[in-house]
């Protein structure tokens, strides 16, 4: 039998929770990031993977950082042919990108060597690419039961050593369904996470692909971020863009929430300025987010003066 062992909650220290990429990928934590084949998924984390060599800022952050050391696992790509490759092309600095040498026998997350890796390299960030070549040959991808040990004991590490770990998965076919559940294999995949990205691709213009933040247990969603990769031009952050995960995932991305926007702040403001509070209320009755609203708001050049106690918006 086990002795009783209580935690008093006025004995537990508070601490704020530190981020790699706010609000997408926390330290200490696992971040999930997952799309259908073919999208980019491993392409954008190793562009973020490069920037955090060079301790350059990401995309839409303004964290200033120190250049940190990466561990970088795969069981998909040949590491002389195509991850040096990539990285080359994403300017990292290739001698912070360490991989566990899996010749002599292969990873798994419950492996000792990731600790080990950990404690010789001061690695702030772990990549596990795909998630299930990194489970483990006993362990069964879609049983809750043998699934959130391993999970647990991952989080574990990341806690213990401050890194953020991202786990790199692929989706089901199950194109009817809601985000949470189009994961490969168990659903505590997605419950341990405290962060899950989606990349996918905008369906009228293929070379577009998009970050867009389906679960986040530690801090508001962030906005969805886009990239443009194509055979001519190779890979581009192009910024913000205004898409929910579920129209993402469905590809039956509707006209353009931005042009939305502004087709209602130009229809409004037609006849003259009005009360910014007016403004918000209509366009939450058609829908239009706040965040959008800005967005084509500056864009459209629109000034926003005080007049006694209300801001006022007009051309």
């Amino acid at each position: 039998m086990t002795n009783l062992s209580l935690i008093n909650m006025a004995d537990v220290e508070s601490k704020n929770v530190e981020f790699l990429w706010y609000p997408y990928i926390p330290y200490g934590k696992i971040t999930i990031i997952q799309g259908d084949p073919g999208e980019g998924k491993t392409t954008a984390v190793l562009r973020i993977a490069a920037l955090l060599t060079k301790g350059e800022m990401l995309p839409e952050d303004k964290q200033e950082r120190e250049p940190i050391n990466v561990i970088y696992q795969t069981a998909e790509d040949g590491l002389a042919d195509t991850v040096k490759p990539r990285l080359e092309a994403a300017g990292a600095d290739c001698s912070r990108i360490l991989v566990i040498d899996e010749s002599a026998e292969n990873l798994s997350m419950l492996d000792s060597r990731i600790e080990e890796a950990l404690k010789e390299t001061g690695a702030k960030l772990i990549i596990l690419d795909p998630i299930q070549a990194y489970l483990g040959s006993n362990v069964d991808m879609h049983r809750a039961n043998e699934i959130r040990p391993v999970m647990k004991h991952l989080g574990n590490i990341a806690e213990k050593y401050g890194c953020a770990i991202i786990l790199i998965g692929h989706m089901n076919k199950a194109s009817g369904s809601k985000s949470t559940y189009r994961g490969l294999g168990s659903i505590d995949f997605q419950a341990t996470a405290r962060s899950v990205l989606i990349v996918g691709r905008i369906k009228d213009d293929p070379t577009c692909r998009v970050i867009a933040h389906d679960k986040s247990s530690l801090a508001p969603e962030g906005p969805s971020i886009a990239f443009r990769l194509d055979k001519d031009n190779g890979f581009e952050w192009e910024g913000i863009i205004d898409i929910a995960v579920d129209e993402l995932l469905s590809g039956e991305q509707k006209k353009s929430k931005l042009n939305s926007a502004k087709d209602f702040l130009k229809t409004y403001l037609a006849n003259g300025p009005k009360p910014s509070n007016d403004i918000f209320e209509e366009a939450e009755a058609r829908g239009i987010k706040k965040r959008t609203l800005y967005t084509a708001k500056d864009e459209l050049d629109i000034v926003a003066t005080k007049s006694e106690s209300k801001w006022i918006w007009g051309f």
